[in-house]
């Protein structure tokens, strides 16, 4: 009986749909509706996606507030997609990137939802960023005042872990505050994003050399919880609190291991010398 339920099933779909004149090309084009749960803020979203082809649940990064989603196409046209976002997830308007390049898909926006309609064209791998345009303005000013946290991010994981809100909190709140350490800041910006970014791909790459770097910045990450204890009032406050955190952390990078070098040394020398005379 089964058996034949699904014949008759199937000569429906062969038969009478191109009888009444339905392209059957176009079922291609009915794609599958994906849920997805976003949390953000501690609360809960429930983004909608419906495409006809594979696509990977979304990574949602809440300092950038953008939406990723890895995509793979199995025609070079034809591949149509629908995202369905809640308003909450997203204040300000959007835009859309693929494969890192503007594109001005259909953007219907409510009090409720975002909606967002495409087409990819090429077969293959593809990248779709959903980017909150206000959360743009937002970074570049962020790093005019202090960049993010690159090293420490890639180390961490995560721009939520708590050494990184730590560094974060510790810039924005303590040496922004006064122009000396805007000042200092402006320096060392310039200094630090020079390397930082491909230190930070090696540690994506290489768990190794992450583990390494983690072990070296924990020193670091000590001396300036000492910050969060001072009460800085003055420009001169300040200058005095940044200049003992660089010189204690001066000794414990550079004097302390020379001296524990120096003493290791020493010590092989004489065990030398015992042994000559010996």
């Amino acid at each position: 009986m089964k058996i034949i339920i699904f014949l008759i099933f199937v000569l429906s779909i062969v038969i009478i749909l191109p009888a009444y004149g339905i392209d059957l090309s176009e079922l291609e084009n009915v794609g599958l509706k994906n849920k997805y749960i976003i949390i953000s803020d501690g609360n809960k979203f429930e983004i909608g996606v419906v495409v006809n082809f594979q696509i990977a649940a979304p990574i949602f990064s809440e300092s950038d507030k953008s939406l990723t989603f890895n995509a793979e196409t199995a025609r070079d046209v034809g591949n149509e997609s629908e995202f369905y976002i809640p308003r909450g997830l997203f204040v300000g308007p959007v835009m859309v990137l693929l494969d890192g390049q503007e594109v001005s898909p259909i953007i219907n926006e409510s009090d409720n939802i975002i909606y967002i309609g495409m087409t990819v064209d090429g077969k293959g791998k593809h990248v779709i960023e959903i980017i909150e345009t206000k959360s743009i303005g937002m970074e570049s000013q962020e790093v005019s005042n202090g960049g993010g946290c690159l090293i420490a991010t890639a180390t961490f994981s995560s721009e939520l872990a708590p050494q990184v809100q730590q560094l974060r909190e510790l810039r924005d709140n303590i040496v922004l505050q006064t122009e000396s350490g805007t000042s200092f800041m402006t320096g060392f910006n310039q200094f630090y994003y020079s390397f930082s970014p491909a230190i930070a791909d090696y540690e994506r790459e290489n768990p190794v050399f992450k583990e390494a770097v983690k072990l070296t910045l924990t020193p670091l990450l000590t001396s300036l919880t000492l910050l969060q204890y001072a009460d800085i009032d003055s420009e001169y406050e300040m200058l005095g609190y940044g200049i003992g955190i660089i010189i204690l952390n001066i000794g414990v990078y550079f004097v302390a291991p020379a001296v524990l070098i120096m003493k290791i040394s020493k010590r092989v020398n004489i065990e030398k010398l015992y042994r000559i005379h010996v």
